[in-house]
């Protein structure tokens, strides 16, 4: 299943999927989730760490509840600045994961090259503050 199979068609919306998923992800990451996960974003402090950590918190999160099957991820460190974020879920939502990748990046003030490698694997650059 595709992003905008999930919620709306791109074609109608003169849209791209990757500009849905960046405005989705943009909006999510910095004005929803602030009011939710907000003391998630204020323990990291930068944007790496803040990525790193995604896997424990997804676990963490959904770990008492009954049928979840949150995203997981793996991560290769290629050096201090690049990335590489492995997506395991069934649902093929990359694309968003890209869309908030970016979004973390604008939280945290940083420039950041996000580059899909394949369907299930994402490099990221960490070009410092913007």
């Amino acid at each position: 299943m595709k992003f905008c199979d999930l919620n709306t068609n791109c074609e109608t919306l003169n849209l791209s999927r990757e500009q849905v998923a960046d405005a989705f992800g943009d909006y999510w990451v910095n004005n929803y989730s602030q009011k939710v996960y907000g003391h998630l974003y204020k323990i990291h402090k930068n944007a790496k760490d803040f990525l790193m950590a995604m896997d424990k918190v997804h676990y963490d999160l959904t770990k008492k509840m009954e049928n979840a099957r949150p995203p997981r991820f793996e991560y290769e460190q290629i050096d201090d600045k690049t990335l590489i974020m492995h997506y395991k879920s069934q649902r093929g939502m990359i694309d968003f994961m890209i869309g908030l990748i970016k979004g973390v990046g604008k939280f945290y003030n940083e420039n950041l090259e996000v580059e899909k490698l394949s369907e299930d694997k994402v490099k990221i650059v960490f070009k410092g503050k913007i």
